[in-house]
């Protein structure tokens, strides 16, 4: 079944190639460039993959993202941000957009990402099955069916990211991973520059399950090559 893009953009220009491109590469493609109307759109047509423009007359993409990520269906966001707008980037992120990719940008890597998005989003529902039964740790509990994390017994909020990073940890613990293995399993792609992108989730993620952030003991650092999670500390 041929899937559908939404585009948030305001950019005539980008837009229009934004849209060619993805409909030679056989997806059905919505453009809007106003936040609010591209809010009523969303919830009426429920996309399965939506590209947004940070910078958008009316409702912002943050405010925008932070909406759409009220839905309880998962959609993944993948956010247009500008070169000097490393804090947008970051807020971004943190409100539950899944990618970003900064303008000037090119649009097979643009495609590309978004096709790593819908690989992403097939595995995890393929592998759904065998891995439904929730992960339990010391204090912490990981419910892949659910998408939930508990620690202590209270709930913790985290992006979808940040849950897909936690989980593959989870389901290996005491593997260690490089960067560039971790973008391959959690965002679907592999290229060099983007290993801040792991960092910034791993440090995010480290403020919101860890008693102690500066003293892990969840998620360990491999000096030399990334990270792993503690093998040491399993309830069962």
């Amino acid at each position: 079944m041929q899937k559908n893009i939404l585009v948030v953009e305001d950019d005539p220009d980008i837009a229009r190639l934004v849209q060619l491109h993805l409909r030679d590469a056989g997806y059905a493609v919505d453009q809007i460039s106003n936040g609010d109307a591209a809010l009523q759109h969303y919830r009426r047509r429920q996309p399965d993959l939506v590209i947004l423009d940070l910078m958008l007359p009316g409702m912002s993409g943050l405010d925008l993202c932070r909406q759409m990520r009220k839905n309880t269906a998962y959609i993944p966001i993948l956010m247009l941000t500008a070169k000097s707008t490393e804090l947008d980037r970051v807020l971004g992120l943190e409100i539950g957009a899944d990618d970003y990719i900064t303008k000037p940008f090119s649009i097979q890597e643009l495609v590309a990402r978004v096709n790593a998005q819908f690989r992403r989003a097939d595995a995890s529902s393929k592998n759904t099955d065998t891995f439904n039964q929730p992960i339990h740790f010391k204090g912490l509990v990981i419910d892949p069916d659910k998408r939930t994390v508990c620690r202590n017994g209270d709930a913790l909020q985290l992006t979808s990211k940040e849950f897909d990073l936690l989980l593959e940890f989870a389901k290996h613990p005491g593997r260690a991973y490089s960067r560039t293995q971790l973008l391959d399993k959690v965002w679907g792609y592999g290229h060099d520059g983007y290993e801040h992108t792991v960092n910034s989730h791993i440090n995010r993620l480290r403020a919101k399950i860890e008693p102690d952030p500066a003293k892990p003991r969840y998620i360990l650092t491999v000096w030399g090559l990334g990270y792993k999670f503690t093998d040491t500390i399993s309830d069962v």
